[in-house]
Protein backbone atom coordinates (compact mmCIF):
# COMPACT_ATOMS: atom_id res chain seq x y z
CA UNK A 1 0.00 0.00 0.00
CA UNK A 2 2.75 2.52 0.23
CA UNK A 3 1.63 3.83 3.70
CA UNK A 4 3.63 6.65 4.62
CA UNK A 5 1.93 8.18 7.84
CA UNK A 6 -0.24 6.90 10.41
CA UNK A 7 -2.52 9.32 12.33
CA UNK A 8 -4.42 8.04 15.28
CA UNK A 9 -7.31 8.95 17.71
CA UNK A 10 -6.35 9.31 21.60
CA UNK A 11 -9.23 7.86 23.07
CA UNK A 12 -9.94 4.11 22.78
CA UNK A 13 -7.23 3.72 20.46
CA UNK A 14 -3.81 5.16 22.35
CA UNK A 15 -4.75 5.24 25.71
CA UNK A 16 -8.45 4.30 27.45
CA UNK A 17 -10.04 7.93 29.36
CA UNK A 18 -13.27 6.67 27.92
CA UNK A 19 -14.63 5.94 31.81
CA UNK A 20 -13.00 9.26 33.02
CA UNK A 21 -15.26 11.03 30.32
CA UNK A 22 -18.58 8.86 31.26
CA UNK A 23 -17.83 10.20 35.04
CA UNK A 24 -17.87 13.83 34.06
CA UNK A 25 -20.46 13.84 31.71
CA UNK A 26 -22.68 11.75 33.93
CA UNK A 27 -22.20 13.93 36.80
CA UNK A 28 -23.02 16.85 34.47
CA UNK A 29 -25.98 15.77 33.51
CA UNK A 30 -27.24 14.53 37.27
CA UNK A 31 -26.17 18.56 37.76
CA UNK A 32 -28.94 19.07 35.80
CA UNK A 33 -31.32 16.73 36.46
CA UNK A 34 -30.86 14.00 33.38
CA UNK A 35 -30.20 10.26 33.95
CA UNK A 36 -27.07 9.41 31.95
CA UNK A 37 -26.44 6.00 31.30
CA UNK A 38 -23.07 4.05 29.68
CA UNK A 39 -25.47 3.39 26.66
CA UNK A 40 -26.18 7.08 26.40
CA UNK A 41 -22.10 7.08 26.42
CA UNK A 42 -21.96 5.40 23.74
CA UNK A 43 -23.42 8.09 21.34
CA UNK A 44 -20.71 10.40 22.59
CA UNK A 45 -17.72 8.17 21.62
CA UNK A 46 -15.66 10.34 19.05
CA UNK A 47 -17.86 13.72 19.55
CA UNK A 48 -17.09 16.97 20.34
CA UNK A 49 -17.24 18.32 23.96
CA UNK A 50 -19.96 21.12 22.58
CA UNK A 51 -22.19 18.67 20.68
CA UNK A 52 -21.82 16.19 23.47
CA UNK A 53 -23.30 18.49 25.49
CA UNK A 54 -25.89 19.77 23.42
CA UNK A 55 -26.89 15.97 22.91
CA UNK A 56 -27.40 15.82 26.95
CA UNK A 57 -29.23 18.41 27.09
CA UNK A 58 -31.46 17.15 24.08
CA UNK A 59 -31.64 14.10 26.02
CA UNK A 60 -32.86 16.03 28.80
CA UNK A 61 -34.93 18.03 26.65
CA UNK A 62 -33.61 21.13 28.25
CA UNK A 63 -32.36 24.69 27.18
CA UNK A 64 -29.55 26.79 28.80
CA UNK A 65 -28.43 29.92 28.44
CA UNK A 66 -25.10 30.62 26.62
CA UNK A 67 -23.33 31.41 29.79
CA UNK A 68 -24.66 28.74 31.79
CA UNK A 69 -23.64 26.40 28.54
CA UNK A 70 -20.16 27.53 28.96
CA UNK A 71 -20.26 26.74 32.42
CA UNK A 72 -21.31 23.55 32.23
CA UNK A 73 -18.57 22.84 29.64
CA UNK A 74 -16.40 23.87 32.28
CA UNK A 75 -17.53 21.82 35.10
CA UNK A 76 -17.50 18.66 33.06
CA UNK A 77 -13.40 19.03 32.20
CA UNK A 78 -12.81 20.10 35.41
CA UNK A 79 -14.06 17.32 36.49
CA UNK A 80 -12.21 15.17 33.48
CA UNK A 81 -9.30 16.67 33.91
CA UNK A 82 -9.09 15.88 37.96
CA UNK A 83 -9.34 12.21 37.38
CA UNK A 84 -6.39 12.38 34.48
CA UNK A 85 -3.89 13.49 36.57
CA UNK A 86 -2.51 10.08 37.61
CA UNK A 87 -2.12 8.85 34.12
CA UNK A 88 1.36 7.54 32.86
CA UNK A 89 2.83 5.44 30.29
CA UNK A 90 1.70 2.22 32.02
CA UNK A 91 -1.94 3.59 30.84
CA UNK A 92 -0.76 3.19 27.16
CA UNK A 93 -3.13 0.88 25.66
CA UNK A 94 -1.47 -3.07 24.36
CA UNK A 95 0.48 -2.61 20.98
CA UNK A 96 0.79 1.39 20.89
CA UNK A 97 4.65 1.78 22.11
CA UNK A 98 5.95 -1.02 20.31
CA UNK A 99 3.85 0.37 17.04
CA UNK A 100 5.05 3.79 17.33
CA UNK A 101 8.50 2.89 17.85
CA UNK A 102 8.47 0.73 15.17
CA UNK A 103 7.24 3.74 12.88
CA UNK A 104 9.91 5.95 14.11
CA UNK A 105 12.73 3.08 13.08
CA UNK A 106 10.77 2.51 9.44
CA UNK A 107 10.62 6.52 9.28
CA UNK A 108 7.09 6.67 9.04
CA UNK A 109 5.32 9.88 10.48
CA UNK A 110 2.90 9.57 13.45
CA UNK A 111 0.09 12.36 14.02
CA UNK A 112 -3.00 12.55 16.27
CA UNK A 113 -6.62 13.42 15.21
CA UNK A 114 -8.86 13.71 18.39
CA UNK A 115 -11.75 15.49 19.36
CA UNK A 116 -10.15 16.10 22.73
CA UNK A 117 -8.95 19.23 23.86
CA UNK A 118 -6.96 17.55 25.95
CA UNK A 119 -5.02 15.97 23.60
CA UNK A 120 -1.43 17.34 24.12
CA UNK A 121 -0.86 17.08 27.84
CA UNK A 122 -2.97 13.68 27.99
CA UNK A 123 0.41 12.91 25.43
CA UNK A 124 2.58 14.45 27.81
CA UNK A 125 1.04 12.40 30.50
CA UNK A 126 1.45 9.35 29.11
CA UNK A 127 5.31 9.77 27.73
CA UNK A 128 4.78 9.39 24.28
CA UNK A 129 4.22 13.21 22.66
CA UNK A 130 7.14 13.24 20.90
CA UNK A 131 6.36 10.26 18.62
CA UNK A 132 4.06 12.14 17.11
CA UNK A 133 4.93 14.88 14.21
CA UNK A 134 1.19 16.73 14.44
CA UNK A 135 -1.71 17.07 17.34
CA UNK A 136 -4.71 18.04 15.50
CA UNK A 137 -7.04 18.50 18.54
CA UNK A 138 -10.53 20.06 19.13
CA UNK A 139 -8.69 23.51 18.79
CA UNK A 140 -7.48 22.55 15.70
CA UNK A 141 -10.65 21.97 13.51
CA UNK A 142 -13.94 24.16 13.02
CA UNK A 143 -16.20 20.74 11.77
CA UNK A 144 -15.52 17.88 14.13
CA UNK A 145 -15.67 14.49 13.21
CA UNK A 146 -17.53 12.34 11.41
CA UNK A 147 -16.52 15.43 8.92
CA UNK A 148 -12.99 14.25 7.65
CA UNK A 149 -11.13 18.23 8.81
CA UNK A 150 -9.27 17.08 11.96
CA UNK A 151 -7.60 13.89 9.61
CA UNK A 152 -7.54 16.27 6.22
CA UNK A 153 -5.04 18.72 9.01
CA UNK A 154 -3.13 15.98 10.39
CA UNK A 155 -2.32 14.91 6.53
CA UNK A 156 -1.26 18.34 4.82
CA UNK A 157 0.70 18.83 8.07
CA UNK A 158 2.16 15.72 7.74
CA UNK A 159 3.06 16.56 3.88
CA UNK A 160 1.44 12.86 2.85
CA UNK A 161 -1.86 12.45 0.83
CA UNK A 162 -4.92 10.53 2.89
CA UNK A 163 -4.54 7.69 0.13
CA UNK A 164 -1.10 7.15 2.34
CA UNK A 165 -2.10 7.22 5.23
CA UNK A 166 -3.71 4.43 7.93
CA UNK A 167 -6.12 6.29 10.50
CA UNK A 168 -6.68 4.35 13.49
CA UNK A 169 -10.26 4.62 15.08
CA UNK A 170 -12.13 2.94 17.86
CA UNK A 171 -15.53 5.58 17.02
CA UNK A 172 -18.01 5.38 14.36
CA UNK A 173 -17.83 8.81 13.80
CA UNK A 174 -14.18 8.82 13.55
CA UNK A 175 -14.02 5.75 10.91
CA UNK A 176 -16.66 7.71 8.74
CA UNK A 177 -14.24 11.10 8.83
CA UNK A 178 -11.86 9.18 7.41
CA UNK A 179 -13.13 6.88 4.85
CA UNK A 180 -14.94 10.69 3.79
CA UNK A 181 -11.25 11.72 4.06
CA UNK A 182 -9.90 8.77 1.35
CA UNK A 183 -8.07 7.54 4.25
CA UNK A 184 -7.80 3.66 5.02
CA UNK A 185 -9.93 3.19 8.25
CA UNK A 186 -8.50 0.72 10.61
CA UNK A 187 -11.21 0.06 13.70
CA UNK A 188 -9.48 -0.98 16.93
CA UNK A 189 -11.47 -2.53 19.86
CA UNK A 190 -14.99 -1.83 19.19
CA UNK A 191 -17.08 -4.35 17.58
CA UNK A 192 -19.52 -1.45 16.63
CA UNK A 193 -17.15 -0.23 14.15
CA UNK A 194 -16.23 -3.75 12.59
CA UNK A 195 -18.83 -3.67 9.54
CA UNK A 196 -17.52 -0.21 8.83
CA UNK A 197 -13.64 -0.23 8.71
CA UNK A 198 -11.46 -1.26 6.16
CA UNK A 199 -9.77 -3.59 8.57
CA UNK A 200 -10.30 -4.35 11.96
CA UNK A 201 -8.07 -4.91 15.17
CA UNK A 202 -9.04 -5.85 18.37
CA UNK A 203 -5.74 -3.74 19.80
CA UNK A 204 -2.99 -2.45 18.51
CA UNK A 205 -0.78 -5.55 19.02
CA UNK A 206 -2.83 -7.15 16.46
CA UNK A 207 -1.06 -4.51 13.83
CA UNK A 208 1.78 -5.27 11.72
CA UNK A 209 3.08 -2.15 10.02
CA UNK A 210 5.60 -4.38 7.63
CA UNK A 211 2.16 -5.21 5.87
CA UNK A 212 1.76 -1.67 4.77
CA UNK A 213 4.90 -0.60 3.76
Amino acid sequence: MNIKGLLFDLDGVLVNTEHNHFIAWKRTAEKLGISFTEKNNELLKGVSRVDSLKAILKLGDLQVSEQEFEALLTFKNDIYLDSITALSPADLLPGVASLLLKAKEMNILCGVGSSSKNAKPILKLLGIASFFKVVVDGFGVKDPKPHPEVFLNGAAALGIMPNSILVFEDAASGIQAAKAGGFTAIGVGNPHVKESADVYINDLTEFNLEEYV
